[in-house]
């Protein structure tokens, strides 16, 4: 069974986060593409979530994960991005509800806000809980229009 590519980065205040979340989709089978950044020294999350949204675009990943240190501010700069639907997530309900009603393609984490075992269950209900489609298709579909 292929596993799917994953784009993972953060900034500065999610680094430790972003870490073991990549080393557990590593140890699940996935395709990790850690953007970085690859320490604890100030940088700034737009241009991670920038990058993330480029590897959507590109093909090089079918998802992706954003850390910085509320989740908040990374996710509005994903969400600016055409095809990206990214969500901040605090608990397994939001994961799983943000898959099948919202077919979310970025999951967002606050480092500094969520704990780490929280965000692993978390992420492993993000990665495999499908898009329910029915209903809610017209409503994705909608995210993608122009305002």
């Amino acid at each position: 069974m292929s596993r799917m590519t994953i784009a993972v980065a953060s900034d500065h205040a999610g680094f430790d986060l972003k870490t073991t979340l990549a080393g557990d989709m590593k140890e699940a089978g996935y395709t990790v593409l850690d953007l970085g950044t690859n320490s604890r020294d100030s940088v700034d999350y737009p241009d991670f979530a920038n990058a993330v949204a480029k590897a959507l675009k590109d093909g090089k990943a079918e998802r992706g994960v954003l850390v910085c240190g509320t989740g908040i501010g990374i996710a509005m700069a994903a969400n600016r991005h055409p095809g990206v639907r990214a969500a901040v997530v605090h608990d397994g309900t939001g994961a799983r509800l943000t898959r099948q009603h919202n077919d979310a393609n970025v999951v967002c984490f606050g480092g500094r806000l969520i704990g780490s075992e929280v965000a692993r269950d978390c992420l492993k209900i993000f990665l495999e809980t499908p898009f329910e489609g029915g209903r809610h298709v017209r409503r994705v579909d909608k995210l993608s229009q122009p305002v």
